[in-house]
């Protein structure tokens, strides 16, 4: 029996699992298909339950990794293949081309200098970014990534002369040999261009819950100011939808645990950057589960914040590029037709195997979370498995790394 885990996925639940493992004594390999450890935390402004920034709980565990020789860290890397049994797996991954040097290189100056240009991935589209970047300020690996489709013609000449650059580094695959797997592959925001009826795509200024997680980075594509990605001017009055294609049998039919917390916590965010500004959430259940109840508290005593329990049925452009909601207050009995600035679709989290498929031998549920697997020695933790905070994430990385441990020791 190998006594190594491999982890699949290097966002919190990854992370929490890897360390544990580590600190007991086991080898383990982080397997993570984006360029840097940390999954969707990292694109946070702030985090319950203390809502700290990203890298209060991130560089931690990065830390803790750096420190800990029995883990490996495999980014721009994907399980690709696997053979064997519990205990005794060979896993195919496939690495992708980095590009750039193994020692930490400072690129910045060669990076805003290059004209080529694409659509950011980590900014959810909000801005771009250059053929050379590091989307995180405190990104681990610290090291920049060279995507040769995003250069121009005399940024190529320019890279190819530079000795810590490569454009022609080449796709490889290495076989790693572990006794148990933990899956933590995290979830995606569902995808916003199906929600037609509420302008997602078409609508200018009607953005992503994780769109305005970005807003509000101090690292994010403007400083930290929440404005209208249209025109970057404040937005006066303001529009949250809730369950945008979630608990709805042509989307997502189930409630992803965390959304209506994200908006109480993004309310505040505006509240606390532009205390005139008006912030409406249009709700058709608002659910601050155990000690999350005081978020709840906090935002109802806002004198510019409005909780009006009614569903909304559609957004079109109107003038001045607001976003008029057609929106029904369920308690007066209303229909209303009302413009805002700025709209905000708390849309839900959908598990990142869901229309996806790992070569690992994982049942997957009708919404594509991990529905077993245990008997394989491969375990499921964080959003694979089902909808969860931050703080129920770790403790799922913990339980999964435990169980992992009791697999190689052979219990």
């Amino acid at each position: 029996m190998s006594n190594a885990i491999l982890v699949v996925g290097g966002g919190f639940a990854g992370l929490t699992a890897a360390i544990e493992a580590a600190e007991l004594g086991h080898d383990v390999y982080i397997v993570e298909k984006t360029p840097w450890l940390g999954g969707r935390v990292a694109q946070l402004n702030k985090y319950f339950p203390k809502l700290c920034p990203p890298s209060c709980g991130l560089e931690i565990q990065f830390q803790r990794i750096r420190k800990n020789p029995r883990i490996k860290c495999l980014t721009m890397a994907e399980v690709t293949g696997l053979s064997g049994s519990k205990g005794d797996y060979t896993v195919t991954v496939r690495l992708a081309p980095r590009g750039t040097a193994a020692h930490n290189v400072d690129f910045s100056l060669l990076a805003s200098s290059l004209e080529g240009e694409t659509p950011s991935e980590f900014e959810l589209g909000l801005s771009g970014r250059k053929a050379l970047y590091k989307s995180m300020p405190f990104a681990y690996p610290a090291r920049y990534v060279l995507d040769p489709s995003t250069l121009s013609k005399s940024d190529a000449a320019r890279v190819a002369g530079n000795k810590f650059l490569s454009l022609d580094e080449k796709e490889r695959e290495i076989e790693l040999k572990v006794g148990a797997i933990v899956v933590a592959t995290g979830w995606k925001p569902y995808d916003v261009t199906r929600l037609e009826n509420l302008g997602a795509g078409s609508v200018k200024n009607c953005v992503s819950n994780m769109q305005l997680e970005r807003l509000a980075s101090p690292f994010g594509p403007t400083g930290g100011r929440i404005v209208r990605p249209s025109d970057r001017r404040a937005p006066t009055n303001v529009a949250f939808v809730q369950c945008a294609g979630s608990r709805d049998q042509n989307h997502l039919n189930y409630c992803s645990y965390i959304c209506c917390m994200a908006s109480l916590k993004q309310s505040l965010y505006i509240a606390e950057q532009y205390p005139e500004t008006h912030v409406t959430i249009y709700y058709i259940d608002l659910r601050a589960p155990g000690r999350y109840v005081n978020v709840l508290d906090k935002v109802k005593a806002l004198p510019n914040v409005s909780l009006v329990k009614g569903k909304v049925a559609n957004a079109v452009q109107a003038e001045g590029d607001r976003v008029r909601l057609t929106v029904e207050d369920a308690v007066r009995g209303e229909k209303l037709t009302l413009d805002y600035d700025l709209v905000v679709l708390a849309t839900g989290m959908q598990p990142s195997l869901a229309g996806d498929k790992l070569p690992l031998p994982l049942p997957l549920d009708e919404e594509g979370f991990i529905a077993g697997g245990e008997e394989a020695g491969i375990f499921a933790a964080g959003c694979a498995y089902m909808p969860l905070d931050v703080t129920r994430t770790a403790q799922s990385g913990t339980a999964a790394a435990l169980k992992a441990v009791q697999t190689v020791k052979g219990r």
